[in-house]
């Protein structure tokens, strides 16, 4: 399962890089990745992956923080919002079992900070 997480943290990289490239190669210093609840990754396989991932890039100084977006449905009887994962997913309103997915099954690259040329001045 984790070969799963290692090749996207593969590809987050490559895309991160990309992006510094793009960007004027700045020091990328902190990587922050959303990932819902049920999302088909693992967030503590992202991270027990994130080292051999960065190894040997230009990311190998950088931080990897993992913000967990809830997994929420709407009833699709009652119309009410509720927490899947809580709920396991039955309507604590109406108990029905019928909703639709509002937030949850993210994988996204949220931020990339960077280190900017006063911080960059102060090291050198």
């Amino acid at each position: 399962m984790i070969m799963h997480e290692l090749s996207i943290m593969l590809e987050v990289v490559r895309r991160v890089e990309a992006v510094a490239k793009a960007n004027g190669s700045p020091k990328v210093k902190t990587i922050v990745l959303q990932i819902g609840e049920a999302a088909s990754v693992i967030p503590r396989f992202i991270e027990d992956c994130y080292d051999a991932a960065i190894h040997q890039t230009t990311l190998e100084e950088t931080k990897l923080e993992i913000e967990i977006i809830p997994a929420m449905g709407r009833c699709l009887d009652c119309r009410q919002v509720h927490h899947l994962r809580d709920s396991q997913g039955i309507c604590p309103t109406c108990r029905s079992k019928q909703f639709e997915m509002l937030s949850g099954r993210e994988f996204q690259i949220k931020q990339i900070a960077v280190e900017d040329h006063y911080e960059s001045d102060q090291n050198h």
